[in-house]
């Protein structure tokens, strides 16, 4: 049986606040080979983690990260209340700056830091890029900057020596123009957008798919010619798959 490599989708998001640090740290902590993170700009063009274009379901109020400074945002809790009530009331948002020096500390992790598209309309790809390339800088042999936008990757790929990765919805989309001239490392497609059957190749890039909390799928999408699969489950599933290879020997 092939299994896939797993990238712990915002961090340890089934049983913390996505996008924190104690997510981040919980799935690094749980053997997590790669994590997924999410970048906006705030409005003193801060780069934060934060995956919704609002901010109700993460911390409880409505409005845009483009629409506070660090310092106001960093006085709201992003607590996830309807999933965990007060028990991280005292979570705040998280910075790349804070997020590169994790990665510091734990030197084999590698991550996928994915460019939000709302932070682009807001800002436009350079500043953003002005922004995140070079706060990643220490630890960008271990990062891969990824986005649904292929115009800002294009643009990432002018910049500099950076991994890159582009983000579909369909696995048709992958015929983009874009796609042969930026040669991304990495394709990123949602399970949902994939083909039923058959062999999925996007050769010579590594193929990623999310989301997956199942082994045995994720199991079948890697036979298939999946090389990544991002999950919120990352303990559940790296116990899943050492059972699955213990039942092999």
């Amino acid at each position: 049986m092939v299994l896939p490599e797993l990238v712990a989708h915002r961090g340890y998001a089934l049983h913390y606040p996505e996008n924190t640090l104690v997510a981040i740290e919980a799935a690094i902590g749980a053997g997590a080979p790669f994590i997924e993170v999410d970048i906006q700009l705030t409005a003193d063009m801060h780069p934060v983690l934060v995956h919704d274009r609002d901010l109700a379901r993460l911390c409880g109020i409505s409005g845009k990260v483009h629409e506070f400074s660090l310092g106001r945002l960093r006085r709201l809790h992003v607590s996830e209340f309807g999933r965990f009530g007060y028990r991280y009331a005292h979570v705040t948002v998280a910075t790349l700056t804070e997020l590169v020096g994790v990665l510091e500390k734990h030197p084999p992790v590698g991550a996928f830091i994915e460019i939000k598209r709302i932070a682009l309309e807001r800002f436009g790809i350079d500043t953003v890029l002005e922004k995140v390339l070079p706060a990643i800088e220490v630890v960008k042999s271990r990062c891969v900057v990824i986005s649904f936008s292929l115009e800002c990757l294009l643009a990432v790929r002018k910049l500099g020596p950076y991994q890159v990765g582009a983000i579909f919805d369909r696995w048709s989309d992958r015929r983009h123009g874009l796609v042969r001239e930026i040669q991304p490392e990495y394709l990123f497609c949602d399970a949902a957008g994939l083909p039923r059957h058959g062999k999925l190749r996007a050769d010579p890039a590594r193929l990623a798919v999310y989301e997956i909390t199942d082994p045995r799928e994720a199991a079948a999408l890697a036979g298939r010619g999946v090389d990544l699969v991002e999950t919120f489950a990352i303990g559940e599933m790296l116990a899943a798959f050492e059972a699955l290879r213990e039942a092999r020997t």
